[in-house]
């Protein structure tokens, strides 16, 4: 049993309250073929059969429920010694990092991620490239593909849709005048589809994608944005259909050793409640209600 971490076990335990590999995937953000794998891995490593695998899910074996029972004892001092360091804190800082577009989600709703009353301190931080979670630099990001990291949970948080937008009543001409992000800072599928599809029509460049919005408001062409942007936007109008290659999953991604610190998943549950609440803009389906 030498070497077996507590993901594992946290594992292992979402498979025993719920029964099975679907309700531990809605719990963890793992597949369930991945937690299958996980628990041969574990019995394995153990050297005992923990499961009585059935068509209608997961029974404990004599020696899944000792386990359990153990696991119970071990949550428990594990939730005394977080407590007992909370107590002695004024607060805590949650690190956030976020893409430009789930950034202004995020900011005009902010309300519903942190209050007067939480504890926690949150910080923002908003770039392209991916969330580093591995070593803990941040504590949350969110990804458009499920981590392979073994030490990292997601939660699966819905699909993004993209389109190409215009200025509400603007000439149809701007259809043919493409704002773009720069070669070098266009790291996003989405960023790099108007170098792939529409490289005679590109008449300006710009080095973040936020600037890609105000050019389009300000009259200046037609840009690719994500719908859950554009389509919020009354005053921008799709020119065209969805673009179909460009959607893609979206997932909240967590350290895992640090996924059950009250204050992280406090801040992700609300995170994730606050993008499901929107998950049709996301998909490209219009407003919520």
């Amino acid at each position: 049993m030498k070497n077996i971490g507590w993901d594992s076990y946290q594992l292992f335990l979402d498979v025993a309250r719920s029964g099975g590999l679907t309700g531990a995937a809605a719990t963890s953000g793992l597949s369930p073929a991945t937690i299958g794998r996980r628990m041969l891995e574990l019995e394995q490593r153990i050297g005992k059969v923990l499961f009585v695998r059935s068509q209608t899910g997961y029974a404990l074996t004599a020696d899944g429920r000792m386990l359990l029972d153990n696991l119970h004892v071990m949550e428990n001092a594990a939730g005394s010694i977080e407590g007992w360091r909370k107590s002695s804190a004024t607060s805590s800082l949650v690190r956030v990092a976020l893409g430009t577009w789930n950034a202004q989600l995020i900011m005009s709703n902010f309300s519903a991620i942190c209050s007067e009353r939480d504890r926690f301190r949150i910080d923002l931080f908003i770039a392209e490239q991916r969330a580093a979670l591995t070593h803990r630099e941040n504590d949350i990001g969110i990804r458009a593909f499920e981590p392979e990291e073994r030490n990292l949970a997601a939660i699966k948080t819905g699909n993004v849709a993209y389109a190409a937008y215009r200025l509400r009543n603007a000439p149809q001409s701007l259809a043919d005048r493409w704002i773009v992000v720069d070669r070098e800072n266009a790291i996003s599928a989405y960023l790099r589809w108007p170098y792939e599809a529409r490289t005679e029509h590109i008449v300006v460049t710009v080095n973040k994608p936020s600037g890609l919005r105000e050019l389009v408001l300000s009259g200046a062409g037609t840009a690719v944005l994500p719908c859950f942007i554009g389509d919020a936007d009354p005053r921008l109008v799709r020119e065209g259909g969805e673009i179909d290659e460009l959607r893609h999953p979206q997932w909240l991604v967590m350290n895992n050793e640090d996924r059950h610190r009250r204050d992280i998943r406090t801040v992700a549950d609300r995170m994730v409640r606050l993008i499901k609440q929107h998950s049709d803009l996301y998909a490209g389906r219009g407003l919520p209600d």
